[in-house]
């Protein structure tokens, strides 16, 4: 298998948590289904017991840090799969552009797609976009910065 044009199946998988510094209860991604150069996806299922959901509602701060987690999932995937690291922490440097036209409920699926933009110094610029459906839900601009590996 090549690393830099994964298959599906093969993403599909992967177990998130080796990816993501985050554990439970606050892992906000189900599966990583797409990885190239330039684009990530994950597919999440809204859980109800899901930190982030309120009656029944998966909140904007919820959807942030799914967009955040894709991104970590990215890095993660970067790290382990192609360059043989360990997990990185990343933090959301910042937020531009957002925009929530609606929330996900319990039981629903959202697809988080993350393209990067640049990459410089440890910062990470992407665009995201969440769907559910045929429904966007949520686009914004993201910048992440990168820390050294955890030990």
């Amino acid at each position: 298998m090549n690393p830099h044009k994964p298959t599906e199946e093969f993403l599909r998988n992967i177990d998130i948590h080796e990816l993501l510094p985050q554990q439970e209860p606050f892992v906000m991604v189900g599966v990583l289904c797409h990885f190239d150069d330039a684009v990530t996806i994950t597919e999440t299922e809204i859980s109800s017991d899901n930190l982030f959901v309120d009656d029944g509602v998966f909140t904007a701060s919820g959807l942030i840090e799914n967009v955040a987690q894709t991104c970590a999932a990215r890095i993660g995937y970067v790290n382990k799969y192609i360059l043989g690291k360990g997990i990185q922490l990343g933090f959301i440097g910042a937020i531009r552009n957002l925009e929530i036209h609606e929330n996900p409920k319990v039981g629903d699926v959202i697809i988080t797609k993350v393209e990067v933009l640049e990459e410089v110094f440890g910062m990470t610029l992407a665009n995201a976009t969440v769907t559910s459906g045929d429904k966007v839900l949520l686009t914004t601009d993201m910048k992440i910065a990168i820390r050294d590996a955890m030990e």
